[in-house]
């Protein structure tokens, strides 16, 4: 093959990933204006101009459509309090603080803009529930090394930074899980800053038995 002709060719390890991103980006578009119940394979691949057996080269079903906007979706989430709990200059409380807010209003500020994308995270969570198990894992060691970082700079007396990690992110479930962050917003007791200010107290208080 003539040199000139191979560079108008894309190899097809580059061709591949371009087709797969504008499956995602038009399933999380029709997952957020239609639902992700009412889109198909189908739609999806008929709004693309290419056949649903085109689509299922990249993706074996729906779900698999779902489980991969799902990842893109939680990895922005998770990109976003990395960046926190890695802001130099600022001490381990004030940086779960911020994480936590940002937790809330991320996914309140998502469900208002895309108020059907909730459906999109409910299937994932009866179908696919390894993806968001890992997404919460992932949260969960963010959190575990704001906490490890609080107790090497002698701001918080905990002696098991995992076992605090988990009770933080089960406390704040409320005010940062997609599908019940906007039910009743305006009447979530205690409000956010409010539980913040406990669990940080809770953080700093030693542990009994060290009281003794």
């Amino acid at each position: 093959m003539p040199a000139a002709t191979a560079h108008l060719i894309p190899p097809p390890e580059e061709a591949a990933p371009t087709t797969r991103d504008r499956i995602l980006e038009e399933a999380a578009r029709s997952f957020r204006e239609i639902g992700y119940q009412k889109t198909t394979v189908a739609d999806i691949a008929r709004t693309l101009k290419m056949s649903p057996a085109n689509v299922y080269r990249f993706f074996e079903s729906k779900k698999a459509i779902n489980e991969a906007v799902v990842e893109r979706l939680t990895g922005e989430i998770e990109a976003m309090i990395a960046a926190i709990a890695d802001t130099p200059k600022l001490g381990a409380p004030e940086r779960l603080s911020r994480i936590v807010t940002a937790l809330h209003d991320d996914s309140r500020r998502r469900f208002e803009a895309h108020p059907r994308v909730h459906e999109m995270v409910e299937a994932a969570m009866s179908e696919s529930w390894a993806v968001c198990q890992a997404h919460v894992d992932r949260i969960g060691a963010v959190l575990a090394r704001v906490v490890a970082d609080g107790v090497r700079e002698g701001a918080f007396a905990v002696t098991d930074p995992k076992s605090a990690a988990s009770c933080i992110h089960a406390a704040i479930t409320r005010y940062c899980h997609p599908v019940l962050v906007n039910r009743q917003p305006d009447r979530v007791e205690p409000p956010l800053p409010v539980m913040i200010a406990f669990l940080l107290g809770a953080l700093r208080q030693p542990p009994r038995d060290a009281e003794r």
